[in-house]
């Protein structure tokens, strides 16, 4: 369920270009964290929580400080941001089975697909039970419902594969290798991460980084 969700879009250019200067088709790189509340980051006053490259995005880019979740649901919020759209009109409506409805949604990956762009899925879907590739996409990496953290199994390019490690460095790894190839086309990445919905589970590495700290239940929190 995404109820207070963080959303970068980032212009994959290289280094530092003015407006006048950009690309008429630029790269684009979209990254959405599911359940991330907003004050739980070090640019929003967080008094403990270590986010520097998120804080790093926020400083360097446009920080949206007015904007809301219409819809507190997985699926349906999913839905909006793929298309632009409000729940009544692209009819994804709860987090039951929208798998041939999510099939057919016209999004903007899909868009920029038929535009001319290469154009790249990795990370949950979480719109049906079906996790094969989606219309628009040249590259899929994804799984099925909400995952698992450690060890999932992952739907590359229409290929279920059990694969060892965490997800979040999985999707990462698999990200940077889709920015790092030859591209002949500009490209969108869509990156949405399983992290940190709960019951959230750690990399190990990360399981003792607030031992030392008290972390109290938000008053707002549900």
């Amino acid at each position: 369920m995404i109820r207070s969700a963080w959303l970068w879009i980032g212009l994959a250019l290289a280094g530092s270009v003015t407006a006048a200067e950009a690309p008429a088709r630029p790269n684009i790189v979209f990254i959405l964290v599911d359940d991330l509340r907003w004050d739980a980051l070090g640019c929003t006053g967080h008094p403990f929580a270590e986010t520097p490259n998120i804080d790093r995005i926020a400083r360097e880019g446009v920080n949206f400080r007015n904007a809301f979740v219409t819809t507190p649901l997985c699926s349906p919020s999913r839905a909006s941001f793929l298309t632009g759209r409000y729940v009544h009109a692209h009819g994804v409506k709860g987090n039951g089975d929208n798998s041939a409805l999510s099939h057919r949604l016209v999004t903007f990956p899909r868009l920029l697909h038929d535009a001319g762009y290469e154009t790249a899925f990795i990370g949950k879907w979480h719109m049906g039970t079906d996790d094969s590739p989606r219309p628009g996409f040249d590259r899929w990496v994804s799984f099925k419902g909400q995952g698992q953290y450690n060890d999932p199994i992952l739907n590359v390019d229409g290929e279920a594969k059990k694969v060892e490690g965490y997800m979040t460095d999985l999707l990462n790894d698999h990200a940077v290798a889709f920015l790092k190839r030859s591209h002949e086309k500009p490209f969108l990445l869509y990156l949405s991460h399983k992290a940190v919905h709960g019951p959230f589970t750690p990399a190990e590495r990360h399981k003792d980084l607030y031992a030392d700290r008290t972390i109290t239940r938000p008053e707002s929190a549900v």
